[in-house]
């Protein structure tokens, strides 16, 4: 294709293209080099061939017999994930409306400022009425600059009594609404079935780090961080505020666990093994708060004991009237109930004996 277009041009084009492009006299064809791993790879994305990715997951997959090859662990770990993300979507990533924490637009800074300390994010979105009328989002060094005010070095009489503190707390600002301090930033609206890729780009060309996910009605299904985002890249990424000792499932005796609803109903199979069979229960459903939900087609209450998927038993712990919170599961031991052992079988009469009774 490039030398039949290189064809077309005339002379004085083949000329201009001499003149204006660079010069290479020191390639790697000329120097007889042997091409590195990410020449080709870059060659490879430039002209899209349509084997690039059979390549790439070839490359990934081959490994000498210590152990080592092409790509470091760490690397074969990234680029795996990186070769997922053509088939993944916004909904695979998203935090769920159930799980999303906001504040209304009407709520005052005090409010905001305890929100910000109780979730451990650093931007919240705002909505007014409900989740379905997102407004934007508030970040938290926006509400700092609104909460404070650097003191005037040059004049002290103006600072009052607080003449070596740098920063002044503006404590009226605390019972102003949230809507009435002009800090609510732009969020993005996207599909759920928009790809995880083109929103990392859009995330990336408008500076916008928080997308909401709505759907065909326009109401809220979930939110999206660039966080969510690259986590699906490299992996989880866990800050100073993310408590690493929390476990979704904990073990209490030998039969009965405590779980969190959101765990996946893989971790339980891993647990549990072949015992744990959710069987059609897991096409509608990845979690234990949705396994409960499809068995018994509702929301339950507090206190309550679902008993209909065989061998296990679960009893809600905490749920409110939107979704389950916590779950106590037990496990329940199968009866090996004793059968009377049978009569043992008449011992065969032979013919010699037969003749003797006869007789």
């Amino acid at each position: 294709m490039f030398e039949a277009r290189f064809d077309e041009m005339n002379d004085s084009d083949q000329s201009t293209a001499a003149a204006t492009g660079p010069h290479r006299s020191n390639s790697d064809s000329e120097t007889g080099r042997k091409p590195s791993a990410w020449t080709r790879l870059r060659a490879l994305l430039t002209f899209r061939s349509a084997s690039l990715r059979d390549d790439l997951t070839e490359a990934l997959e081959d490994k000498t017999q210590d152990g080592t090859g092409a790509f470091s662990d760490n690397e074969r770990a990234i680029l795996q994930n990186v070769l997922k993300l053509g088939d993944m979507r916004v909904d695979d990533v998203m935090v769920p409306r159930a799980n999303i924490e906001a504040v209304d637009e009407d709520e005052t800074m005090a409010t905001l400022i305890a929100t910000f300390h109780s979730a451990g994010h650093s931007r919240l979105p705002v909505y007014a009425d409900n989740l379905d009328n997102i407004l934007g989002f508030v970040h938290i060094k926006d509400a700092l600059q609104r909460l404070t005010q650097i003191r005037d070095q040059n004049n002290p009489e103006s600072n009052g009594n607080g003449k070596d503190m740098p920063v002044k707390l503006l404590t009226a600002v605390l019972k102003q609404k949230i809507g009435h301090r002009d800090m609510v930033r732009k969020v993005l609206f996207v599909p759920p079935s928009m790809p995880v890729g083109d929103l990392l780009q859009t995330m990336q060309a408008t500076r916008v780090h928080m997308a909401m996910v709505v759907d065909e009605y326009g109401g809220t299904d979930g939110l999206v961080t660039i966080e969510d985002l690259l986590e699906a890249v490299v992996g989880d990424i866990e800050d100073e505020h993310d408590d690493e000792d929390e476990d979704l499932v904990r073990k209490i005796d030998e039969n009965t666990y405590v779980a969190d609803a959101r765990v996946e109903l893989s971790e339980l199979q891993e647990i549990f093994g072949a015992d744990f069979q959710p069987g059609v229960h897991a096409e509608d459903a990845d979690t234990l708060g949705g396994l409960i939900f499809d068995l018994i087609d509702r929301v339950p209450v507090r206190g309550e004991v679902v008993t209909r998927l065989k061998g296990f038993e679960f009893e809600i712990m905490q749920a409110d009237p939107r979704r389950i919170r916590k779950v106590r599961i037990v496990k329940r031991k199968r009866l090996n109930r004793a059968r009377p052992t049978p009569p043992p079988p008449p011992a065969p009469v032979l013919p010699d004996q037969a003749d003797q009774k006869a007789g």
